[in-house]
């Protein structure tokens, strides 16, 4: 019989009986895949740039779509704010500025440009209305107003 060369015998093997086999063991292995060679990984790899440069266009589109969310919320904040300013400086007696130029004052240089202010109210109080066009990123592509409003009574 065979020795190994620290000189013990190797332990018999049990006999395989076809009911003591589990599944593994019953079903036949499949052959091993052969490795891909280094072209086919080159290929994939570029197979991904592809699909990245497909998605890249929507990608940058949700990116305008949301800065140019937010350059409506802020010109519409401006707006309340200049209709404010507005109706502060004529609600008093003896304004330091005019309403127009608190109006001004009040908006980002960019947004003053595209601004409109409407005066109105009664005897008691002021109201001014502040319409300024959201500017867009996109040339062509028109927004619309942002329009506020505000009150203020008179001193």
């Amino acid at each position: 019989m065979y020795r190994s060369r620290t000189g013990a015998r190797p332990k018999p093997k049990p006999e395989a009986r076809p009911e003591a086999m589990t599944k593994s063991e019953a079903r036949p292995k499949p052959e091993a895949r052969p490795k891909p060679r280094k072209r086919a990984a080159r290929r994939e790899s570029g197979q991904v740039a592809i699909e990245y440069l497909g998605f890249l266009p929507l990608l940058l589109l949700v990116g305008l779509l949301a800065i140019q969310l937010g350059i409506a919320a802020y010109t519409a904040n401006q707006s309340g704010t200049a209709a404010r300013a507005a109706a502060r400086a004529a609600s008093v007696d003896d304004p330091e500025i005019s309403p127009d130029q608190a109006a001004a004052g009040a908006v980002s240089g960019w947004l003053a440009e595209n601004m409109t202010l409407q005066p109105g109210g009664g005897d008691d109080e002021v109201t001014y209305t502040v319409r300024i066009k959201v500017p867009s990123l996109l040339p062509g592509v028109d927004w619309g107003t942002a329009e506020r409003s505000s009150t203020m009574p008179r001193d």
